[in-house]
């Protein structure tokens, strides 16, 4: 036995870019290029520049762009790197070296096969592929929990009187509050339907049975997505169908006429074509891998079964082309089946066991502050309260307190598995009846003052008094404690015993403020839980209708999105040509954190908002790259001033104002932002003409006449009082400056039609 080898291929997005890098093309205009191709799996270069018009428009007029693409397309699809498949494992009867070459991965102690899957499933060995799911492990917990409390109270199925240990295995597929739930949208921890699409999804679809969840979890994938409000309709009976065969009816009627699962495609080979069950999976094996060859072939098979079925040759022709997408991409049913009977188990498990079931979820993720942040966020919605750590309740992770849910210890910094031990050890002869008794009974090797900090400012030693109290007394009750542990090993009597209430040891402090209790609870945990400082201002939140944190990575790239929260990490540096300062920071909200960007005009205005802990609504776009997720910035009011947001909406104000950097070539210092100018193309028309003098536009020395002739037509369009100079860079790399004589009125459409032939980044405006 042996996992499999896989191969990483260059794929349409990264050989672009890969190639750019080769060819010395800037980042910021190869990203652009990346970028215009489709997210599609397996799309080719070919297909993206027929299926996407700007893609086209820059391939046809950009000679660098073109060259990049062509060169790009030779080396798709060639092997990038190797690694070892998810999944795959192979077994074969005898060792295998007897069948095929081993190989060992340089980084990773597994030994793989150096034949791919596909080369192993010619061979004739056995494959399996091994899927883990952490969810699994969730409902796992989820019923340990459940046998463990039996919260009675909460079971809208009881146990029974003889107290049978719950199991999924037995929960019923027709549970009313599960499917409440999820015709409700309420799906966060709930198995393949978290996101906001699905969430959208089930609250049109309103699922009712098993079978639509099996159909749902097929339809959210590339292809078949594009039928799913063909298929809500024809669901609810908004649309009519019909079957062209009245064949198809017996295999597509449970669908509504939609072929959606690989079973679907093997079923009609049957059916209409008198294919084996054997020759249809062979079409299915062809159709999804996209083997031209083979696919020509088995249409040939396909037509001429039809055929012989009194099926026209058209009909025929038509039905397998139909059928072909939906092989490309579409589940197997029984991958289906399997992932939705996974989502109804952790449906029910949430309905029905609310409190065991996110205590469970949460120790599942309690290493993803950005999960955590949001499980606690759907807690207080389910009205759970999910309460700080506590010393003498719980160990590592998350609990049943009666309808709460309380912290684990793990979850506190610098508190590790050896310093929990030795709290349980010690709190296992009795609870911990004071600060002082803490102290003096953990092992203060393990339990030492960072800890102890760590534990009072993350709330877990509450119970025991005043965190400020507890902090001014931590340094003289540690030097007490660790002399008296060192007596008792020696036999003498302890100090806490002799001075129990010394005023020395306990001194009083006045508690902290709201706001240092929540700074001290978030630098401890990395978030908050008995408070946050957007809690007050949640009605103004839901009035904006704010995207979450968690959300935008669910956006389009582009996308206007207004988001709110609390600034933190406030960072400010200078543009390199102008000097002029402009903004960084981390925004944070209720959910998670998001980064934002704030360029120069726009900081000039609002320089008096931004700084640490200010809370504030921001309207932007998103921008998203390789390198992550951005939100630029187009206002920023404080939350306070929130009119001042609804007044500039209603204005219409949802394209960049004319002094923005992408307009006039400003760029940060040691940033390759210069690709944000291209977001200026994407809002409203006409565009603005921009103020400057002189436009300077860089070329090289060997550019093309037709080039020249185009340019010539795009300044004449565009004619004004702004002076246009060339920058010739020789092959040399020698540079001169010559002035053209001409003069433009340089607008962002203008800027577009020289970028399209010469490149982002080209034009200086001053």
């Amino acid at each position: 036995m042996a996992q499999i080898i896989t191969f990483g291929t260059m794929q349409a997005r990264a050989v672009i870019r890969d190639v750019g890098r080769a060819m010395n093309i800037p980042y910021a205009e190869v990203d652009r290029v990346a970028k215009l191709v489709p997210a599609i799996a397996k799309i080719t270069l070919e297909e993206a520049v027929k299926r996407e018009p700007k893609l086209e428009e820059i391939y046809n007029n950009s000679p660098e762009i073109k060259e990049l693409i062509d060169v790009a397309k030779r080396l798709e699809g060639l092997s990038r790197h190797a690694s070892t498949h998810a999944a795959g494992v192979v077994i074969s009867p005898e060792p295998l070296t007897e069948f095929l070459p081993l190989y060992k991965t340089p980084n990773e102690p597994a030994i793989t096969t150096q034949y791919d899957m596909e080369s192993i499933e010619t061979l004739g060995l056995l494959k399996f592929d091994f899927l883990g799911l952490k969810t699994l492990t969730v409902i796992d917990e989820t019923e340990k929990i459940i046998n463990k409390t039996h919260p009675s109270s909460l079971n809208t199925q009881p146990l029974s009187p003889s107290l049978q240990p719950f199991s999924i295995r037995n929960i019923p597929l027709d549970n009313k509050p599960t499917y409440e739930l999820l015709c409700s949208g309420r799906t966060t921890g709930i198995f393949q339907l978290e996101s906001s699409g699905m969430r959208d999804i089930l609250k049109r679809m309103l699922p009712g049975k098993m079978e639509d969840l099996i159909a749902l979890v097929a339809l959210y994938r590339p292809g078949p997505m594009d039928w799913i409000d063909e298929f809500i309709k024809r669901r609810s009976g908004e649309a009519k169908f019909n079957y062209e065969l009245p064949q198809l009816k017996e295999i597509l009627e449970e669908t509504y006429g939609i072929v959606l699962y690989q079973e679907h495609v093997m079923m009609i080979a049957n059916k209409i074509a008198n294919f084996t069950m054997g020759q249809a999976d062979t079409l299915r094996k062809a159709m999804g891998k996209k083997l031209t060859v083979e696919m020509e072939k088995q249409k040939e098979i396909f037509v001429k079964g039809a055929v012989a079925n009194k099926i026209s040759e058209k009909k025929a022709i038509k039905l397998f082309e139909y059928m072909e997408p939906f092989a490309k991409y579409g589940f197997n049913k029984s991958h289906s089946a399997a992932y939705g009977l996974i989502a109804y188990q952790t449906a029910y498990l949430k309905a029905n066991y609310p409190v065991e079931f996110m205590a469970a979820t949460l120790s599942s993720d309690m290493d993803n502050t950005a999960k955590i942040v949001s499980y606690i966020s759907e807690c207080k919605d389910m009205g759970i309260k999910v309460l700080p750590p506590d010393i003498n309740e719980g160990g590592r992770e998350f609990m049943i307190t009666g309808h709460s849910i309380r912290f684990g210890l793990e979850a506190v910094k610098g508190v590790g598995g050896s310093a929990i031990e030795a709290i349980i050890e010690a709190r296992s002869e009795k609870p911990f009846a004071s600060f002082i008794d803490f102290c003096s009974r953990c092992d203060s090797k393990r339990v030492n003052k960072k800890v102890i900090e760590g534990l009072i400012k993350a709330g877990a030693m509450d119970s025991m008094g005043k965190r400020a109290q507890m902090m001014s007394a931590l340094n003289s009750v540690m030097d007490i404690a660790v002399r008296d542990q060192r007596g008792r090993a020696s036999g003498q009597a302890s100090m806490f015993e002799l001075h129990p209430a010394s005023p020395a040891v306990l001194p009083d402090a006045e508690e902290w403020q709201e706001p240092e209790l929540l700074a001290m609870e978030k630098e401890a945990l990395g978030f908050y839980i008995t408070g946050h400082p957007l809690s007050r201002y949640e009605e103004k939140l839901r009035e904006f209708s704010v995207t979450p944190a968690h959300e935008l990575q669910e956006l389009q790239d582009r996308e206007d999105v207004t988001i709110g929260g609390i600034l933190r990490s406030v960072k400010l540096i200078q543009t390199k040509k102008t000097k002029d300062l402009m903004a960084y920071f981390i925004i944070e909200d209720l959910y998670g954190t998001a980064e934002v960007i704030v360029f120069p005009d726009l900081y000039r205005e609002c320089t008096g908002i931004i700084s640490e802990d200010t809370p504030v609504l921001i309207n932007g776009y998103l921008d998203k790259s390789d390198k992550g997720l951005k939100v630029l910035a187009k206002k920023i009011v404080p939350i306070d001033r929130s009119e001042e947001l609804k007044e500039y909406k209603a204005q219409a104000h949802d394209r960049p104002s004319v002094s923005e950097p992408w307009a006039n070539g400003q760029r940060p210092m040691g940033s390759k932002s210069a690709s944000y100018r291209r977001a200026a193309k994407d809002y409203g028309q006409p565009a603005p003409v921009i103020r400057q003098k002189t436009l300077t536009l860089t070329l090289y020395a060997d550019t093309g006449a037709e080039n020249l002739t185009r340019l010539k037509d795009v300044f004449s369009k565009h004619s004004g009082d702004c002076q246009v100079y060339f920058k010739i860079i020789s092959p040399k790399q020698w540079e001169t400056l010559i002035m053209t004589g001409l003069s433009v009125a340089p607008s962002q459409e203008m800027i577009s039609e020289v970028e399209n032939l010469f490149g982002v980044g080209k034009i200086i405006l001053s």
